[in-house]
């Protein structure tokens, strides 16, 4: 069965360094906010963010159901559970609906410009396109999830440490994920 170009593309530069942990720390980001959001069902996330050294989480969590959410979610990948690295609220399937959306509002309305079309009936075309662009954009975001922003792959990672920063209501944890000794 063929393979994407970008999926266990040895040489890609999508599989080296420092991308590389980005796409882990973002897919045990997703598999983390997933775990917490079905154990935990009054937790208010608003949010995370990955890059290199592991991943913030916004909103109200306990620490340790965090670390235990981190575990778990570790462990599901480690054993194969790659799905979890997809999340449907993930930033990328919103940046790919809205680009899409836009890219389809413009090509429409140079279109009905071209034709001379009254701005009356340019507006419902480029409501219908935008429409078309935004449902369009869902499945492009996950492909994007699965293909390039994540990478389910983190049988080389464990949990380093979970450290709490909260100013009022705001609460903030920043996830630190290292490579295990070989």
């Amino acid at each position: 069965m063929p393979t994407s170009r970008f999926v266990n593309a040895g040489s890609s530069p999508l599989n080296a360094g420092i991308i590389r942990r980005i796409r882990q720390n973002h897919a045990v980001e997703h598999a983390t906010i997933t775990v917490l959001m079905a154990r935990e069902r009054d937790v208010s996330l608003l949010g995370g963010r990955s890059n290199h050294r592991g991943f913030h989480v916004y909103g109200q969590v306990e620490t340790a159901a965090l670390e235990a959410a981190v575990a778990e979610a570790l462990a599901r990948l480690q054993g194969g559970e790659a799905g979890l690295a997809i999340h449907p609220n993930c930033g990328t399937n919103l940046v790919a609906s809205g680009t899409l959306a836009g890219l389809a509002v413009m090509t429409t309305t140079a279109i009905a410009r071209r034709r001379r079309a009254s701005v009356v009936d340019r507006i419902p075309l480029g409501i219908l396109a935008a429409t078309a662009g935004i449902i369009a954009g869902r499945p492009v975001g996950f492909r994007l999830q699965r293909n390039v922003t994540t990478l389910a792959d983190v049988s080389d990672l464990r949990l380093g440490s979970i450290t709490r920063r909260q100013i009022g209501r705001f609460v903030q944890h920043f996830v630190t994920l290292e490579a295990m000794p070989r």
